[in-house]
C-alpha cells in the first residue's frame, strides 16, 4: 500500500507540472487602456464664459430664475440646471462636434419639452437655432438663441422664435446672467 501511494503521488506531480509555471514564463499584465485626454481645442472652450451659478432678470431687472452652468467629462459637455421664478426647471447638454464643426445643445424641460439647436460661436457671441415640434394646428416654429458675454460680466440671453420661416422673429425671452454671490 505504501507504494501505491508514492506512486499516485509521482503521477499527480507529474500531471500538474505543466499547470505551474515559473516567473519567468509569466507574462506581464496589459497595461491600462490610456483615459482619452478631454476636449482642450480652443473651439470647445468658445462657451466657457456661460460656467457658473447665475441669477437671471429679464431686461426690466426683475428676476426671472436661477441657472448653474457646470462642465462635465473633461471640458467635453455643458450641463445647464434651470430653475425659474415660478418653478419651471430645465436642463441642457451643451457639446462641440468637432466632425460637424459646430456646437449642438439638448434641452428637456419639466413640461415634456424636448427642443435641440444647432449653431455656432461667431462675432464675439454664440448662436444656436432648431425646430419646434408641429403646434396642434401643424406649424412648426423656429427657434434662435444667442448668448451674449458682456464686457461688465454678464451674459445676455435672447430668445426669439419665428412662425413665418425667419421673415419676421419675435422674442421670447431677454435674459441677463450675473454671476450668483
Amino acid at each position: 500500500m505504501l507504494c501505491n501511494l508514492r506512486s499516485v503521488a509521482s503521477l499527480l506531480a507529474f500531471a500538474l507540472a505543466p499547470v505551474v509555471t515559473s516567473a519567468a514564463d509569466e507574462k506581464p499584465a496589459p497595461a491600462p487602456p490610456t483615459p482619452p485626454p478631454g476636449c482642450t481645442a480652443r473651439e470647445h472652450r468658445q462657451f466657457d464664459f456661460w460656467l457658473g451659478e447665475w441669477t437671471v432678470r429679464d431686461a426690466s431687472g426683475k428676476v426671472v430664475g436661477e441657472n448653474g452652468i457646470t462642465s462635465l467629462h473633461k471640458g467635453c459637455v455643458l450641463y445647464e440646471s434651470w430653475t425659474g421664478a415660478g418653478g419651471f426647471t430645465g436642463s441642457s447638454l451643451n457639446t462641440y462636434d468637432a466632425d460637424q464643426r459646430k456646437w449642438h445643445q439638448t434641452w428637456v424641460d419639466v413640461s415634456g419639452g424636448l427642443l435641440l439647436l444647432d449653431g455656432e460661436f461667431r462675432d464675439g457671441r454664440m448662436t444656436l437655432t432648431g425646430k419646434s415640434a408641429p403646434d396642434a394646428k401643424g406649424i412648426v416654429t423656429l427657434q434662435r438663441i444667442t448668448w451674449t458675454p458682456l464686457s461688465d460680466g454678464r451674459v445676455r440671453q435672447l430668445w426669439e422664435s419665428s412662425t413665418d420661416a425667419g421673415a419676421t422673429w419675435t422674442t421670447a425671452f431677454d435674459g441677463y446672467y450675473t454671476k450668483a454671490k
